[in-house]
Order: C-alpha cells, then sequence, then structure tokens
C-alpha cells in the first residue's frame, strides 16, 4: 500500500519510520523541509505538494499543527483537493484548539458541514451537517442519528470531551430574490433545512415555511404552534422554530398527533396549492434529505416550475475532494459531470442531479 504522510513533526516523523520499517511506500511533504532528512535516509519519497502526495497515495495521513494548517494542505495551492486521485483515502491526526470552534460557528454558512474524529479508536472523521449557530458564544449544534460504530462511540463523548473537528466543508444554500423559502427536511437531512431557517428568521424579507418529515419519532418534543401561517393551529411545531417566529408543518406516515399523515411532499403541494398565483411565483424549494424524497421534492418543484436548492446526502470517506467517493452525475452547460458531493455541494441545483421525470 502507497501511504502519505503530510506533517513531518515528532509525531509525523515517527509515524512515516514505523511504516518503512513495516515495507510500506511511504511519500512525504512538510513545509520546513530539513525536517524530512530523516525519512529520506530511510527511504521516504519527499514531495513538494500535498497534491503530489495525494497524487501517489492510496492513504493520505495528515498531522500538521492546526485546523489554519489542515485547510491549507487541504484547499490551499497545490492541496490534497487539487488531485485527481480517485481512489484516496484521508485521514487526519492533527490538533485541533477549542477554540476552532468560534471560528466554525462565525463562518458556517446553512447547508454547510463539519468533518470531526468521533474518537481515538477510528481514524476515519464523520461529516455531520450544522444544525445552527451560536456566534456570541462561538458554538455550534450538531444533530445526527446513531447509526454505526462511528456515531455510536460519538454519542458516548462526554460533556467536556474535545473533538477535532475540520470545517465547514462544502457549498451551501443561498438565499435569493424569492421571498417565501419553502424548507423542506426528512430524516437526518432537517439540520441543514433548521440552519436555513436560522439564517432567514432575522430578515423581515422573507415569509418561509418549513416542513419536516420523520419515520420515526421527532428528535424534539412537538407542540402546538401559535404562529399565523399555514396550518399553524392544525399542526404540531417544532419548538426552536416556534421560537425564532416560523411556522412549520410536520408530516409522517407513523400517526404521530398532531402530524401530518402523509409524504412531506403531499403537505408541500397543499401549501402551495394554497397560494395565489403571485405569491408562488415568488416561491423558492430549498431541501435535504434521502435521495427518494430529493427526487420527489425536485418532481414536484418541476411541476410547479419552481426553483430548488436541494442538499445531497452521501457516504464520505476525505471530505476534502481527494478520494472522489461521494461523486454524482450532475447535467451541465457542457452536459453531464461527475461532481464531488463533499466540496463541489452539497447543494446543487436539484433539476441538474434529479431530471428524469
Amino acid at each position: 500500500m502507497k501511504i502519505g504522510i503530510i506533517g513531518v513533526g515528532m509525531l509525523g516523523e515517527a509515524v512515516a519510520l514505523n511504516l518503512l520499517n513495516l515495507g510500506f511506500q511511504v511519500s512525504v511533504y512538510n513545509r520546513t523541509k530539513e525536517k524530512v532528512s530523516k525519512v529520506e535516509k530511510n527511504g521516504a519519497i519527499v514531495m513538494n505538494s500535498p497534491k503530489l502526495v495525494a497524487d501517489n497515495s492510496e492513504l493520505i495521513i495528515i498531522i500538521v499543527k492546526d485546523a489554519v494548517a489542515v485547510k491549507e494542505v487541504s484547499f490551499g495551492k497545490e492541496g490534497i483537493i487539487e488531485s485527481k486521485n480517485k481512489k484516496l483515502i484521508v485521514a487526519d491526526m492533527s490538533t485541533i484548539e477549542p477554540t476552532e470552534s468560534k471560528e466554525i460557528a462565525e463562518a458556517t454558512r446553512p447547508g454547510q458541514f463539519v468533518h470531526l474524529s468521533v474518537s481515538g479508536l477510528l481514524a476515519m472523521r464523520r461529516p455531520i451537517s450544522v444544525m445552527s449557530v451560536d456566534k456570541d458564544n462561538g458554538t455550534f449544534d450538531l444533530l445526527y442519528k446513531i447509526v454505526g460504530e462511528g456515531t455510536k462511540q460519538l454519542a458516548d463523548r462526554k460533556i467536556g470531551d474535545i473533538l477535532s473537528v475540520i470545517g465547514p466543508i462544502g457549498n451551501g444554500f443561498k438565499a435569493t430574490a424569492n421571498k417565501i423559502p419553502l424548507l423542506i427536511g426528512g430524516g437526518v437531512g432537517m439540520p441543514p433545512i433548521i440552519a436555513m431557517a436560522q439564517e432567514l428568521k432575522d430578515n423581515s424579507f422573507y415569509t418561509p415555511y418549513v416542513i419536516l418529515g420523520s419515520e420515526v419519532p421527532f428528535p424534539f418534543n412537538t407542540s402546538k404552534s401559535s404562529l399565523h401561517g399555514y396550518h399553524s393551529s392544525e399542526f404540531y411545531t417544532m419548538p426552536l422554530l416556534e421560537e425564532w417566529g416560523i411556522p412549520c408543518g410536520l408530516a409522517s406516515l407513523q400517526n404521530f398527533e398532531g402530524v401530518y399523515q402523509g409524504y412531506v411532499t403531499g403537505l408541500a403541494k397543499d401549501f402551495l396549492d394554497s397560494l395565489s398565483s403571485d405569491d408562488l411565483s415568488s416561491v423558492e424549494i430549498y431541501t435535504c434529505g434521502p435521495n427518494p424524497m430529493l427526487e420527489a421534492v425536485s418532481k414536484l418543484a418541476n411541476e410547479y416550475n419552481l426553483p430548488c436548492q436541494a442538499s445531497l446526502e452521501e457516504f464520505m470517506a476525505c471530505a476534502v475532494g481527494g478520494c472522489a467517493g461521494c461523486v454524482v452525475e450532475v447535467q451541465t452547460e457542457n452536459g453531464p459531470a461527475m461532481k464531488r458531493v463533499c466540496v463541489d455541494g452539497p447543494v446543487f441545483d436539484a433539476q441538474s442531479v434529479f431530471n428524469d421525470f
């Protein structure tokens, strides 16, 4: 196996020497050239950029001093992201200070995600969407579902534990001149939608309506709404959205109390049909959830001739564009092209991804 080491400090040097002793082919990159002399003498191949390490490796291990350095070697000039190596796996063992949380809270846009280490037992990070940010306190909230060993170990972490986090990553939602945002989230796709609602809540130009769907109990205590808005008196809502003054409808097939009995698209269609023609022309849909739901929402947007931004959910390995494990086919002006969900997305024009109607 060909392994690359980016960052040849005390730990990086030890890792590289151990791998060389085990017989692996090792490529290294370090900004300070004199630090690579020992590993080079022991057989390591010295590269002039992170991109070249990525081009010549199957696995890259990043061991640099802080989040700024991680971003530089990953996304900077001649960074990992510029490699065309489609089989690359990237693991990060860098030290990230807790102060980075404030920077993430300041920089995150709705639809972006963070890549975090869940424990010292698993090298591969997990991508999790940001649900909300508190810029005053320099914190951000994540909502996730336990589906495997990684998220199980994350759930076992205690208050006060420090996690290594890279982010924010990706291209998020973009608010437009359409004043009625229809925000539709399903399952673990709810957090980016809530993040978008938070961005819109203090802007009087917009009058958003949120639809959240789940086939398991909702991850919050539902309650009746006192807001004036579509279905606000008939259906239960998410208390956080109620606090923000944003009307919300909940949808499910599980007969939950106060919840629309049907798919999110059914509730969305009822909402769209309630609008005047002038208001309908001012709607833009923002959506995130499992692919079958996204395809159905995209079809609904096409039926009503509405713009639709969709945040895709895909399995990711490196989350910096190096491994190309999360590529999807997207229709562009020049024809179909393969795009990486992690860095080209996760938000795309829905019609460019789901167009087989």
